[in-house]
């Protein structure tokens, strides 16, 4: 009988009956990865490096790695963002992003594959939808349910989204903002608009070049936000200053200048006014009843834009609501769908599938 046991339990040591089941934020700029039980477990940019070889892409770094090569990549290799707008813009480089982070976080072997959520943009078409959930099945997911971002980054926020009062989010991501009213665990009202990070950092470019004549890259760009972006201009001066570097686009040769928060305010205030104006469109949308509970507890802002200096003071002057950023806004979205994960029974009326 011990010889029939003993492959048995070797072979268990290798093998288990099922995966970690995961929930993923599979934003345009990082996509974050939650397991059940360890909590977030990745945090990588949303960057592919492929080889072209033979007419064919063959996937050769992923995250962090592909990142530091944007802008920078020989002629045979390319780096790539599968995401746009908070959408699959490439499908074939996205399902190997997909299929990379999962096999990262998830190295046992199993029978069934992992249950995974992600979340998705409010605005985003059934095709769209379609194109995140066959990425994620052909990643060797057993089962796959997406989550609107408004709801897993209010969950993610601690917002009393269960609960008969109106809670507002507005999350500010890579490739789009969304903004949601929400009541008795459900979307009363979303607006998703394509204004995120991305179009403050095209913005700054655009700035440069017109005002400066000179051209800068979208790495230097995304520095430049980060360090004295702000959403208005500082009272007095010209506030905090960035030295960058660049092509002089008169002689095309590298030039370097001194940058000022008064002038990235100034380039970032069309995707700011965007954004102010998106949130007072759904407060006009808004039933009065959650208007009543809105003006007595604010808007919460969160995603990676919520970031940006005076973003709030902005939005409070525009609304005259109380506005808070929420506590590290950057994993709201995560930690939403990592609690959906960990308690699917109380949120299951939040998740859908896309059939």
């Amino acid at each position: 009988m011990s010889s029939i046991k003993s492959p048995i339990f070797s072979f268990s040591k290798f093998f288990s009956l099922t995966s970690k089941d995961i929930a993923i934020d599979l934003g345009t700029a990082n996509t974050l990865v939650y397991v059940r039980g360890q909590g977030v477990v990745l945090n990588e940019p949303s960057v592919v490096a492929v080889l072209s070889e033979s007419g064919k892409l063959i996937p050769c770094a992923f995250g962090s790695t592909a990142k530091m090569m944007l802008g920078r990549t020989p002629a045979k290799i390319e780096a790539i963002r599968p995401l746009k707008d908070g959408v699959i813009a490439d499908f074939k480089v996205a399902a190997e992003m997909i299929k990379y982070f999962i096999r990262e976080v998830n190295q046992t072997k199993s029978w069934l594959g992992p249950l995974i959520i992600i979340c998705v943009p409010s605005g985003s078409t059934p095709v769209e939808r379609r194109a995140i959930q066959d990425a994620a099945e052909g990643a060797g997911a057993n089962e796959v349910y997406l989550i609107e971002e408004p709801m897993a980054a209010a969950i993610g926020a601690n917002l009393p989204v269960t609960e008969p009062t109106g809670s507002m989010i507005v999350d500010i991501g890579g490739g789009t903002t969304e903004v949601g009213i929400l009541s008795l665990g459900g979307i009363v009202y979303s607006r998703s608009v394509r204004v995120g990070g991305d179009k403050m950092d095209e913005a700054i470019i655009s700035y440069i070049r017109r005002y400066h004549n000179l051209l800068i890259g979208e790495s230097t760009a995304e520095r430049i936000k980060k360090t004295i972006g702000a959403a208005c201009p500082p009272q007095e001066g010209d506030g905090s200053t960035i030295e960058v570097k660049g092509r002089d686009l008169s002689n095309g040769i590298p030039k370097e200048m001194i940058l000022t928060e008064r002038q990235i305010s100034e380039s970032l205030m069309e995707p700011v006014e965007q954004i102010v104006n998106a949130i007072k469109v759904a407060l006009e949308c808004t039933p009065p009843e959650l208007s009543s509970d809105i003006v007595e507890r604010g808007i919460v802002l969160s995603g990676g834009g919520a970031l940006l200096k005076n973003l709030d003071y902005v939005v409070r002057q525009a609304t005259g609501l109380p506005v808070f950023v929420a506590e590290d806004p950057l994993l709201c979205v995560v930690n939403g769908c990592g609690k959906v994960l960990e308690n699917t029974k109380m949120f299951r009326a939040t998740l859908f599938r896309q059939d």
